[in-house]
């Protein structure tokens, strides 16, 4: 199940539940659309994996199953997610 965390690891926008500029990869590194596409070009600077727009939990589900509360702010080093961008964002995700 997904945790849905609360914000951009990287700018610390906040992206609740219901939010629609969420983006996550693969190990739900949690990033706004800003970050996620423009800043790292589709390429999540910690496992290189593409993002795909997170999924809003039903509000018949959120006290079953409640968005996490966990805060994860790691502002990322800007010339080394450049590099790592530059270098997988020609690449097909699944050749990644």
């Amino acid at each position: 199940m997904l945790e849905i965390r609360q914000n951009c690891e990287h700018c610390n926008k906040d992206l609740p539940n219901t939010s629609t500029e969420a983006m996550i990869c693969s190990f739900e590194c949690t990033y706004c659309k800003t970050c996620a596409l423009e800043v790292f070009e589709n390429v999540c600077p910690t496992c290189t994996g593409n993002f795909v727009k997170r999924p809003i939990r039903p509000s018949k589900y959120k006290e079953k199953y409640p968005a996490s509360k966990k805060s994860v702010f790691k502002p990322k080093d800007l010339e080394e997610a450049k590099t790592k961008s530059n270098q997988f964002k020609e690449i097909h995700p699944s050749e990644r």
